[in-house]
């Protein structure tokens, strides 16, 4: 028996490596050059547009507004993390003490990426940026957008509150360009 699964086995893979073989033998080059690309003509056929550069100043300085809030957030839960964690490793603590600190440590972690996943679902909404804060159960959203509606703030909520079920109060400001 166990030698009949060998060959079975023998032949399954022989007739697999014939079939790759005969693949491979017979494939015709594709009709794509990725050099051409790279060639002067191509470079001289592409045509430069202006763009309007006070909207990208006005994205520019709101990005960094969000980026420079980001960084205090990241900052203060550093902070908060580093002190848990040397809780969590002292000796001058119970073990009660101790599982309480490594739980606020998880649920730190935990809403870290609850805010990079709910800012990159805003973003792919169609908006140029996001910024959001989760503390306790509410979530603070700012967005980075021209047109500000009451859809508009709808379809956030909705998608924040079917992404983190732990948001009862949900709160979106639009920042205009």
């Amino acid at each position: 028996m166990n030698v009949k699964k060998r060959s079975i086995w023998f032949l399954t893979l022989i007739s697999l490596i014939a079939v790759i073989t005969v693949f491979y033998v017979t494939d015709r080059t594709s009709p794509f050059d990725g050099l051409q690309l790279f060639s002067n003509q191509t470079l001289d056929d592409v045509k430069l547009v202006e763009t309007s550069s006070t909207n990208e100043q006005s994205f520019v300085t709101k990005s960094n507004a969000f980026e420079e809030m980001r960084m205090e957030v990241q900052d203060k839960r550093s902070k908060l993390n580093d002190q848990l964690t040397k809780k969590v490793g002292s000796n001058d603590f119970t073990a009660e003490e101790k599982d309480a600190a490594y739980n606020q440590i998880e649920e730190l972690v935990k809403i870290d990426g609850a805010e990079g996943m709910l800012e990159l679902i805003i973003k792919s909404l169609g908006y140029d940026d996001a910024l959001v804060r989760i503390e306790d159960n509410s979530v603070l959203i700012d967005v980075v957008s021209s047109e500000q509606s009451s859809k508009k703030a709808s379809d956030i909520i909705y998608a924040v509150k079917r992404e983190w079920p732990k948001a009862y109060k949900v709160e979106v400001n639009f920042d205009g360009q």
